[in-house]
């Protein structure tokens, strides 16, 4: 259901150079293809590749993460959660009535392109699972997205939500946030909004961040 991908470390020999080129985040030394960093093996035509986990969203059970339907199975969804690996949503754990599988479709709940605010339920050997049972996961509906790192998730929601809450009462908008760096924002001043977000990713290491996003939005 979900594609399981092999972590990496700096230096660990990863295929050869004749019968492989060596890619992105990988070296060559006496025909062996290296990894430079700590990541994620990829391997594409001829290439071996390593992506980097420093700065990507590596899911972690009870985070709560935004995503993006990209394909319907038979007994659930595969998500896109802004990381290497897909999330998959199971019939079971998104909704509550009884399914009969050989009978409905299950596209009258969840289809393509539907955007979620989930639950990560479990994460095994890079299989990752996800929930709606829980009272803040819902369908978003409308909307636009976003895409910050997720080391900046902490500095835009704030101590106790200070900054999420000055931008959403300055703005009248509805704005959630995934652990994964995926922001979704419904309302009126969203393109103001938009902007105080994009000042907090660009100065989330400055002291007195939340006067300057306060000026921002007064103006």
């Amino acid at each position: 259901m979900t594609e399981t991908r092999k972590i990496v470390l700096p230096g660990e020999v990863i295929g050869d150079s004749k019968n492989n080129k060596s890619g992105y985040g990988t070296f060559e030394e006496d025909g062996k293809i290296i990894s430079k960093y700590v990541g994620i093996f990829k391997e594409s035509n001829d290439y071996i590749s390593v992506i980097s986990l420093s700065g990507i969203y590596v899911p972690k059970r009870q985070d709560k993460v935004i995503g993006i339907i990209t394909d319907v199975e038979r007994v659930g969804w595969v998500v896109d959660i802004n990381s290497p690996w897909q999330a998959f949503l199971p019939v079971s754990e998104a909704v509550d009535e009884f399914v009969d599988l050989k009978k409905t479709d299950i596209t009258r709940f969840y289809d393509v392109g539907d955007i979620v605010y989930a639950q990560v339920d479990n994460v095994k050997r890079g299989d990752v699972k996800l929930t709606m049972n829980t009272p803040v996961a819902r369908k978003l509906k409308g909307g636009i997205t976003l895409k910050i790192p997720p080391s900046k998730v902490p500095r835009l929601i704030g101590k106790e939500g200070s900054m999420i809450n000055t931008i959403k009462e300055k703005t009248k908008t509805i704005i959630r946030v995934g652990q994964n760096g995926v922001v979704w924002l419904s309302g009126e001043e969203i393109k103001k909004a938009i902007k105080a977000i994009k000042m907090v990713d660009e100065k989330s290491h400055i002291i007195g961040l939340t006067d300057e996003i306060t000026k921002l939005l007064s103006d």
